[in-house]
């Protein structure tokens, strides 16, 4: 896979808002029930959410002959909040070298320990590169609860 990973970009929303949705919808099936799912990600894509969202937000897109196929961010407290791939492309990479990204921005802004809150869909990817949990948690989006998990990584000095 001939993956280019370039910074987060506000212009970035509609992509964005895609690949959660479908992330969500169709990558987390396994996981969690349609009532589950829809009540995380809704019925449709609310762009100007995400056109809201992106605005403030740093990270990085994995662009993949010339669709944007993942994004992560993460913030200067260490968040890694969105991180998300087509399904098409899970398991190849992707997601991984969007996290190398986002270890290597927090590197060079000294920030440590990363955290997140994973689904249980994304538990296994974190658990894999060096993630563990803190805790199991519930909560609870439009009425509908979801299981997630409070997760850390501790970055080595000097990344």
């Amino acid at each position: 896979m001939d993956v280019r990973i370039r910074p987060l970009a506000p212009a970035d929303y509609a992509d964005a808002g895609r690949i959660f949705f479908c992330a969500i919808h169709e990558g987390t099936r396994a996981h969690y029930t349609s009532e589950q799912r829809r009540a995380w990600a809704g019925d449709t894509i609310d762009l100007d959410h995400w056109k809201a969202r992106l605005a403030t937000q740093t990270g990085f897109v994995a662009v993949e002959g010339g669709e944007t196929v993942g994004l992560m961010t993460i913030d200067g407290d260490g968040l890694v909040d969105l991180a998300f791939v087509m399904p098409s492309c899970a398991g190849k990479g992707v997601g991984r070298t969007l996290l190398k990204a986002c270890e290597a921005w927090a590197a060079e802004h000294g920030v440590s320990p990363l955290r997140t809150f994973a689904s249980k869909a994304a538990r296994p990817f974190f658990e894999a590169n060096g993630w563990r949990v803190v805790a199991e948690e519930t909560v609870e989006r439009r009425g509908v609860e979801l299981t997630r998990f409070r997760m850390e990584e501790l970055l080595a000095e000097g990344g």
